[in-house]
């Protein structure tokens, strides 16, 4: 099985930073292990009623980056735009 690697992360989490890239090459993941993780975050409800057992390991681990990633995102978004200081 392959590792990830920096092109595999961009490809699959388009605008991610180097932090996050580096974290999710870090937990020493496979491209099937991140296509999974990512099944889990659009799809968990389906999955569980699959009889799946929940995210585990390396995937559990990519999960939690994604989730942390997706947050981070909403939140900036929320802030709204920066006040104009002129």
């Amino acid at each position: 099985m392959r590792r990830l690697s920096r092109d595999d992360v961009t490809k699959a989490i388009p605008g991610a930073d180097d932090v996050t890239i580096a974290e999710v090459i870090g937990t020493g993941a496979t491209v099937d292990e991140l296509a999974e993780a990512q099944a889990w975050l659009a799809n968990d409800e389906p999955m569980i009623n699959d009889l799946r057992p929940l995210a585990q390991g390396r995937v559990r681990e990519i999960v939690d980056i994604l989730s942390e990633l997706e947050e981070d995102g909403e939140a900036d978004a929320d802030a709204g735009p920066a006040p104009n200081p002129g």
